[in-house]
């Protein structure tokens, strides 16, 4: 690969990094933050757009909208969720995405928080995702380098989540790397929580599986218990939080064994 190749790869990845966590990225920013002209930078937002991985806008960039799944996504109470802590779910996103490597199957479950997660990986290569949630899939399904395995289910109310037996069994037979679960609320002994029972038995079918457990939680969830169990604090390998989560809670986990990684 030549330096300027190398060199255009790395930016792309910077951009998309920038784009990912500000919700828009402008050229003359990007230009002084990689110390290149803005001509090259116009270039590369060109090359990423032919690949589907943002929609340039006037003096930048956006990222690809609309969803596929738009019209539904606001008539459901997911969009109020997703707005609460938007940037630090972002951040958490762009964390844990960071973790993942190419040729790696991985897991999604359902949430906003992990919705994030997905978005950070779709310009990733040679990744499978396994998943119950209808929206991940959509937005991960025009990735022809990353192959979606989507459990099947029942869908659940206004979370896009496919729950019950077939989902349980499709996350039961198939072994992942890494599983990525969000939560209503972890607590260092009441354990991963839900408020949906059937949202617990899919994502604890998922945690069986996977070589290495990691939550994604803001810090508005930290401590808080759901009315659902999914798995005890002390089985999870890593969490991902914000800079909003106190030393004192994050100890209470490191305890316990658990790397607590703030976004």
């Amino acid at each position: 690969m030549s330096d300027e190749a190398s060199g255009a790869g790395g930016r792309s990845e910077k951009i998309l990094q920038q784009l990912l966590r500000d919700g828009e990225v402008s050229v003359d920013t990007l230009a002084r933050h990689l110390k290149v002209s803005a001509a090259t930078i116009r270039r590369d937002l060109a090359e990423l757009e032919q690949q589907g991985l943002l929609r340039r806008s006037h003096g930048g960039a956006v990222p690809v909208a609309p969803m596929l799944y738009e019209p539904f996504r606001h008539l459901s109470s997911f969009q109020e969720q997703e707005q609460q802590c938007a940037m630090e779910k972002r951040n958490i996103g762009l964390m844990a995405a960071s973790l993942i490597s190419d040729g790696e199957i991985v897991a999604i479950g359902a949430g906003t928080t992990t919705t994030q997660v997905a978005r950070c990986v779709r310009h990733r290569k040679g990744i499978t995702v396994l998943t119950n949630a209808i929206n991940i899939a959509m937005e991960l399904s025009h990735r022809a380098e990353i192959r979606v395995l989507v459990t099947g289910g029942f869908l659940s109310g206004d979370w896009f989540a496919l729950v019950g037996d077939v989902a349980q069994r499709s996350a039961g037979e198939t072994f992942v790397d890494k599983v990525f679960i969000g939560v209503d609320g972890i607590h260092p002994e009441r354990g991963l929580t839900t408020n949906y029972p059937d949202q617990a038995a899919i994502h604890r079918a998922m945690m069986q599986q996977a070589r290495q457990r990691i939550v994604v939680a803001d810090h508005r969830k930290i401590g808080v218990v759901g009315t659902s169990l999914i798995w005890p604090a002390n089985g999870v390998d890593v969490l991902i939080t914000d800079n909003g989560t106190s030393d004192e809670a994050i100890a209470s986990f490191t305890e316990r064994q658990v790397t607590v990684l703030r976004a």
